[in-house]
């Protein structure tokens, strides 16, 4: 995967600088912090209970912080009402109506974004068509595979045609083709100027990535991109090295 700055673009689309959030006596973020620039496919790489998920809600606005300060092209996701129409959020469990069909969720998620007439049709012909969707267009959400539903449901993010995108954990539960074809869907729009966080707690997608965040109890173990990651990895004396290698080494020096 290429490398590319987070400054090659001008200022970051998004900044995490030193999240903090305790849940009880759990301490989920733990003093976060990273960039993404415009045009930047970022992941957040790490097992469940690493924090990705606050991290994300966090950059969202749909939590409070204990500390430090996310932001959103230059703006305070949770308090600047701004942000909403050019962020496009993909939970983990996204909330498509399954007893709706493609295109009813379509249409209902573009009226929820009150999209013109015009402009939602042509945006939902082309992402039909980029999610190769649209041959099923008639049948329920709850007869879609699981890749097809992820796809669905990314589509419906994609709506508002969002400059900056959040994606908790999209490819958790979906095969390996569909898995090829949503990371091949993220590509294309990061190329086209898009923002992209991701979450994934499969090592093995770190290196999509234009850059990987190694998150553990909270706090980032390592980043940057993910071939110099391992190239500096299997100079300090590992053969072969692999990701899975890389984030317990980590783990064992932070500890």
């Amino acid at each position: 995967m290429q490398e590319r700055s987070s400054s090659a673009a001008g200022q970051p689309a998004i900044v995490a600088r030193d999240l903090r959030r305790r849940f009880g006596a759990v301490q989920a973020l733990d003093g976060l912090g990273f960039t993404v620039a415009r045009g930047e496919l970022y992941g957040l790489v790490g097992p469940d209970g690493a924090g990705k998920t606050t991290a994300i809600r966090a950059l969202a606005g749909l939590i409070d912080l204990d500390g430090g300060e996310a932001r959103i092209l230059g703006l305070d996701p949770a308090r600047d009402g701004a942000v909403r129409e050019r962020l496009g959020l993909m939970p983990q469990q996204y909330s498509l109506y399954r007893d709706l069909t493609v295109g009813e969720n379509l249409r209902f998620f573009g009226r929820l974004a009150t999209l013109p007439a015009a402009r939602y049709r042509e945006r939902a012909a082309r992402l039909l068509a980029l999610t190769r969707l649209a041959p099923f267009v008639d049948r329920r959400a709850d007869q879609l595979s699981g890749g097809m539903y992820k796809k669905l449901a990314l589509s419906c993010a994609l709506l508002t045609e969002p400059e900056v995108l959040l994606l908790d954990e999209p490819t958790n539960g979906v095969d390996p083709v569909s898995r090829r074809e949503l990371w091949a869907l993220l590509h294309e729009f990061v190329d086209g100027g898009m923002a992209v966080v991701i979450s994934t707690p499969y090592m093995d997608e770190a290196e999509r990535c234009h850059r990987v965040g190694l998150v553990h109890h909270g706090r980032l173990l390592l980043e940057g991109p993910p071939g110099r990651l391992l190239a500096d990895f299997e100079r300090a004396g590992h053969a072969r090295p692999t990701f899975e290698e890389l984030f317990i080494d980590s783990i064992g020096r932070a500890a």
